[in-house]
């Protein structure tokens, strides 16, 4: 069987890396012109299910060698000493195989472990899909699927092809957040620091192996911006319109605006699709399943998610409408649970009130105090909270690989 991919970060390579251990002829469309390559993107977390299936792969160690390296988290507040969070504390007690990694990194070692494997369009994107398959190009030559698969985003060009308008689609989770590449002039070894306010919050933080870092930016306005997703600079005056009366260092960070090779500003929105399949279209990742950026572990459940699905296709050879039914079932629950736990998490994210902001730093002195078997001991009672991602199964399908 023929199947196209959309989308080339993290959902779309790791189907294809299964599909083609299956014996499927994948090709794979990107819209960027190149390869996704380390200079960019912004940090994601791995938990334990996504690792095992990194290991499965075999690129553990890769995955391992490109971890961020950020075990402390600063928090300062206008007119207050800061307080340090030990994130190697809390990330233990959230998961017991974790690993934070630049999405651009992660997305390089996906890249090179399946190019020689599958085929890869860049600078390209689908503008039609027939019901019988056929597919058109913005720029190459239409050609025929058995399957085509959205794995292209929480923006999804599949999805909006298959599903409709996504404003149809979409809650706002009430924040948004902005990531761009700046100097690392406070030289950050190991330590993300971010200034805390009501209603927004401001960051810089580095990875082990990077020059550079990422400032950080989270809004909780009254009420939802009005710009649109593709206008980088209308997205950067909204920034410099409600950051620029901010203190610390986010005057130095704003004048990198200009100047910074890689800007991303999305509003924290989640997904919520009953299904999310149609005749041969199906969706994976953010595509099919965001709950939320930055709130609800999506870089791990795509890993995830993509594993299913290539699973549930070579198992169901011939019926995709059966592997769809089958992938949508073993991963359902899990979408749910991520997206009840998203929009808690979105609510805590930036606080709303003085009483909230209280709330978080003494959050983070209690973490700090308690000791880490406690700590953990705790978090394994809440399987529905913060060891969400660690409490989900995966089934072995490797034992019916046909390589």
């Amino acid at each position: 069987m023929r199947i196209l991919i959309s989308g080339a970060s993290i959902a779309g390579p790791v189907l294809a890396y299964w599909l083609v251990r299956s014996g499927f002829d994948v090709t794979v469309v990107e819209r960027t012109p190149t390869p996704r390559k380390t200079g960019g993107g912004h940090a994601v977390d791995l938990f334990r299910p996504a690792m095992q299936i990194v290991e499965r792969i075999g690129v553990a160690e890769e995955v391992r060698a490109k971890a961020t390296g950020t075990d402390a988290l600063v928090i300062h507040r206008p007119e207050h000493k800061p307080v340090t969070l030990d994130l190697r504390k809390m990330f233990t007690a959230v998961s017991d195989n974790h690993v934070e990694i630049m999405r651009d990194d992660l997305s390089e070692i996906l890249y090179n472990t399946t190019s020689s494997d599958v085929d890869y369009i860049f600078a390209d994107s689908i503008s039609a899909i027939g019901d019988d398959g056929e597919v058109t190009f913005e720029h190459s030559p239409a050609q025929r699927f058995d399957i085509i698969v959205g794995a292209d985003g929480l923006h999804s060009n599949v999805r909006t092809l298959t599903f409709g308008a996504e404003s149809d689609l979409t809650t706002w989770l009430g924040s948004y957040l902005a990531i761009f590449s700046v100097p690392n002039y406070l030289e950050l070894d190991n330590v993300m620091e971010m200034f805390v306010e009501v209603g927004r919050i401001a960051g810089i933080y580095s990875a082990a192996h990077m020059n550079d870092a990422r400032a950080g930016f989270f809004l909780r306005p009254p009420k939802p911006l009005d710009y649109h997703y593709r206008d980088t600079e209308q997205q950067k005056r909204l920034l410099r319109n409600h950051f620029g009366d901010m203190s610390w260092e986010v005057p130095q960070l704003l004048a990198e605006l200009d100047r910074t090779p890689s800007f991303y500003f999305d509003s924290i929105t989640q997904l919520r699709l009953d299904t999310w399949s149609r005749g041969r279209v199906t969706l994976v990742g953010d595509a099919a399943y965001c709950p939320g950026p930055a709130v609800g572990g999506s870089s791990s459940m795509a890993v995830v998610g993509a594993y299913i699905l290539a699973g549930e296709l070579a198992a169901h050879v011939g019926d995709y409408a059966a592997a769809f039914a089958a992938y949508e079932t073993e991963i359902g629950e899990y979408v749910r649970r991520s997206r009840s736990f998203a929009v808690a998490s979105a609510k805590m994210l930036v606080p709303a009130s003085r009483l909230e902001l209280w709330a978080m730093v003494n959050a983070v002195r209690l973490i700090n105090v308690l000791p880490a078997p406690v700590s953990r001991a705790a978090a394994r009672l809440n399987a529905k909270g913060v060891r969400l991602h660690d409490s989900i199964a995966v089934k072995d399908y490797t034992a019916s690989d046909r390589t």
